[in-house]
């Protein structure tokens, strides 16, 4: 089949490449000149790991294309995805439709023949209908079907999750949408993934819904390791004899910093602010939000407290940036608010990431980046473990104990085991462990 995808983000460029890889004919379409001359040089804006050797691949094979003219892309498609952002709007919380909307502005006038428009962006309730009416007012001949299509991609483990789906959701009443969205997916059959259809309105609210369970997770663990904290238990523990209930389920339940990146922080409060709007107040949606704005900014007075509530003049070494392991994404991360409280309590900060400095340094400053984690580690005071990224699970501890002031490190990810740490003469506090 054809594609037209609208947006080379995160979601888009995803999309755009698996929907190649499956063996259809992808145009991935930007307004960004930098962004599609990047993409036709083989080089990839944003990181994901794989990602670099799918696009290479299908461009080379002529099923992936890329360009800043939607018209020629849009008229032959079967099938046009929206994939642009929905910031969080300034002022009010509310998910910003701007870019959806012009979008589908633009694509109502260049649709030929029967149509498929997928909203593959994070929209609140509603937005599909919307976009129907300004294709329809835009173009009133336009034989289109639109449909709801949400994304559960993870970052960081994002291909797989688009070629090994729990579920694909489509939302439609439409049944030729229904075949053309199956045919989409048809390489997924083989694994038997299920395809859940059902309304428009509906498919939008699984999504929020979905991502608002998993900040609930989340979050509710993150206050049990505080509450093990003070009764001398051990929340991994806690969380193993939580996750072996099948009911439960182990996933989300690992003690952190709080919760970041591009979905969860602006989709809770999308969901909290659609239901406001129509008088539906969501109590554990909103306490969550707050809990968890409440917690990134806790972890600094955390690693102040471990230093003697004092880290006036100290250098701390921040071991990632990214608010998760194999992605540079920068937004709502956790180290953000981590190095902004402690540079106002007068310390040093010098951080490593594999992938998301130069992303932070437009954010940050001050901060002094490093070429590796032991560059960052020299002559501090501390170390901070932010990200749980592969490379610091495996530290050379004498090596860390020669270049650091002190052998004093905290640990907000418990990648490490406490007793151990202690064996090898560190000073060592994590999240939520007593032992």
């Amino acid at each position: 089949m054809r594609v037209a995808v609208i947006g080379t983000g995160y979601v888009g460029l995803v999309s755009g490449a698996c929907f190649a890889d499956f063996g259809h004919t992808v145009t991935c379409i930007d307004k960004s000149t930098n962004k599609i001359d990047l993409l036709n040089d083989g080089k990839v804006p944003i990181y994901e790991p794989g990602l670099d050797q799918i696009i290479e691949k299908n461009a080379a094979e002529q099923r992936l294309f890329f360009s800043t003219d939607p018209s020629a892309a849009v008229r032959m498609a079967d099938a046009v995805f929206i994939a642009v952002g929905t910031p969080t709007r300034r002022g009010d919380g509310h998910a910003d439709l701007t870019y959806v909307y012009e979008a589908a502005r633009e694509i109502a006038s260049l649709l030929d023949g029967f149509t498929v428009v997928v909203t593959k962006s994070t929209v609140p309730v509603g937005t599909g209908d919307e976009v129907e009416k300004i294709i329809r007012e835009t173009n009133p001949n336009a034989n289109v079907a639109v449909v709801s299509n949400p994304e559960f991609l993870r970052e960081g483990a994002a291909i797989e999750d688009f070629k090994r789906p729990d579920r694909v959701v489509v939302g439609t009443d439409n049944a030729e949408a229904v075949e053309v969205i199956r045919e989409l997916y048809r390489p997924l059959f083989l694994n038997e993934t299920p395809i859940l259809i059902s309304k428009r309105r509906t498919a939008e609210l699984i999504k929020y819904a979905a991502n608002a369970f998993l900040a609930v997770k989340i979050t509710f663990i993150n206050e049990i390791a505080d509450l093990c904290e003070k009764l001398d238990a051990n929340v991994q523990e806690v969380a193993r004899g939580m996750g072996l209930d099948n009911r439960i389920g182990s996933k989300f339940l690992h003690a952190g910093p709080g919760y970041g990146g591009s979905c969860f922080p602006k989709d809770t409060l999308a969901l909290a602010k659609t239901a406001e709007t129509v008088d539906s107040e969501l109590k554990i949606v909103n306490s969550v939000i707050e809990v968890n704005a409440a917690r990134k900014m806790k972890m600094a007075r955390k690693v102040i407290d471990f230093m003697g509530g004092d880290v006036s003049g100290k250098t701390v070494a921040i071991l990632g940036l990214a608010f998760k392991p194999n992605t540079d994404d920068m937004r709502d991360a956790p180290s953000i608010d981590i190095i902004n409280g402690l540079e106002k309590a007068g310390a040093k900060i010098r951080a490593y990431d594999p992938a998301s400095m130069n992303e932070a340094s437009e954010l940050m400053k001050h901060v002094m980046y490093c070429d590796g984690p032991y560059h960052a580690i020299e002559n501090a005071d501390v170390v901070v473990i932010v990200t749980e990224w592969d490379q610091f699970r495996a530290l050379d501890l004498d090596r860390v104990k020669r270049l650091a002031k002190e052998p004093k490190m905290l640990d907000l990810r418990n990648i490490y085991q406490k007793s151990y740490m202690e064996k090898e003469g560190f000073i060592y506090e994590s999240i939520g462990r007593a032992y």
